[in-house]
């Protein structure tokens, strides 16, 4: 079963996990001895992530590693970038009318 994305990286564990994961592969024990939780918590958040593609296992001799997928990352930034731009206009405009304003009491 694949999940969606967007629901996966909803949960702030999960993008916690994603964080950390980015830096270097990691085992799951290694994961969750950065989370006061269980291991089979951790576990299930890597179950989800790995359904959706955003991790991937890859075992080495008896461990299990898990690492980030940069393209499906970059997936996730290529739907925010319409936003991204969205909000640099707002900002933009708001720097517009703040300087005006400071101009205006002056």
């Amino acid at each position: 079963m694949r999940r969606d994305i967007f629901q996966a990286i909803a949960d702030p564990t999960r993008r916690a996990i994603i964080a950390l994961i980015a830096v270097q592969a990691m085992t799951p024990n290694a994961i969750a001895a950065h989370f006061d939780t269980t291991r089979q918590a951790v576990s299930k958040h890597l179950k989800i992530l790995t359904e959706c593609e955003l991790v991937q296992p890859r075992q080495e001799g008896r461990e299990i590693y898990y690492q980030l997928e940069i393209a499906k990352m970059k997936e996730i930034d290529k739907w925010l970038e319409q936003f991204r731009k969205i909000w640099e206009d707002r900002f933009s405009q708001l720097d517009s009318l703040l300087l005006t304003l400071k101009q205006q009491n002056k």
